[in-house]
């Protein structure tokens, strides 16, 4: 058995990477004791650090479903230190894990709903844990449709499960690229994503909308749900940009009294209007 100290990581090897966008990296992790692997569980919306000796830690949602065992995915985007030598790795080498932590999409209360996934750029991430957890309990959901879009084609992540979804009987996909973002070859649509999610204007009867994106992405597609008629209580989303510590300790991430490390990420539109203005 793992010691019960939270702060100690799980050694990780890195078994395949996946350039995804410019600058933006898939890992898929195994742990590199099977009693690990055998203890290990999490769900749909937790997170974790994840860890170089001697560079520091980075926070990421888990990015692969729970229904999936054995193995955890994450996606980044190099940006500063700690992601750039995460950056620098490859395919064998040694990485720490901590976690999971943080709270969950509540996809047993959503049994039998409608699900709208709403994603931009690398905000995906986050809700492809949960597109694919809905997606191999198959049976237990009614309608699934998901939203992406990002500033060019080139900037999509996930373009290999873009395609397969793209072609599956049992979900809606709709891509989009900002204008200007757009190829000679794009088949998807064109223009930013409250927009295009307007002009869908996918009924809220039964449904139970998650967003994640870039905050100004954020602000702008609350108020076209409402719009549609979406109550606060249906909306859901994931904050972790101010995310560093994971166990509530730093600060950095407090928002009034949210520990958004460990009250969330996961939040409620309705739980949301309850925090101060600065979020």
């Amino acid at each position: 058995m793992r010691s019960a100290n939270t702060y100690m990581p799980y050694p990780m090897r890195i078994d395949a990477i996946i350039d995804e966008a410019p600058g933006v990296r898939t890992f898929t992790l195994k742990f590199m004791n099977n009693a690990d692997a055998e203890e290990f569980s999490f769900k749909a919306g937790q997170f974790g650090e994840y860890s170089l000796f001697g560079e520091g830690e980075a926070t990421f949602c888990i990015a692969s479903s729970p229904t999936r065992q054995g193995y955890i995915e994450c996606t980044f985007r190099q940006a500063g230190r700690v992601t750039s030598a995460l950056a620098r790795q490859e395919v064998g080498s040694v990485l720490g894990f901590r976690g999971p932590y943080g709270n969950i999409f509540p996809l047993e209360e959503w049994y039998g709903r409608n699900i709208l996934f709403v994603a931009g750029g690398i905000a995906l991430p986050p809700l492809r844990s949960v597109i694919w957890n809905v997606l191999d309990l198959r049976d237990r959901f009614k309608d699934v449709t998901v939203l992406y879009g990002a500033r060019s084609v080139a900037d999509l992540v996930y373009k290999h499960e873009l395609k397969e979804w793209g072609t599956r009987s049992d979900m809606r996909l709709v891509t989009t690229v900002d204008p200007g973002g757009e190829t000679a070859e794009w088949q998807g649509k064109v223009g930013f994503v409250p927009t295009v999610l307007e002009t869908l204007a996918p009924g809220p009867e039964n449904t139970v909308a998650l967003v994640c994106g870039p905050p100004v992405m954020i602000k702008y597609t609350f108020p076209v749900l409402e719009q549609l008629g979406f109550t606060a209580d249906q909306i859901y989303t994931t904050l972790e940009n101010r995310m560093k510590c994971g166990v509530g300790k730093c600060g950095r991430c407090n928002v009034g009294p949210v520990y958004v490390c460990k009250d969330g990420p996961v939040f409620s539109y309705r739980e949301l209007q309850s925090l101060p203005a600065e979020y």
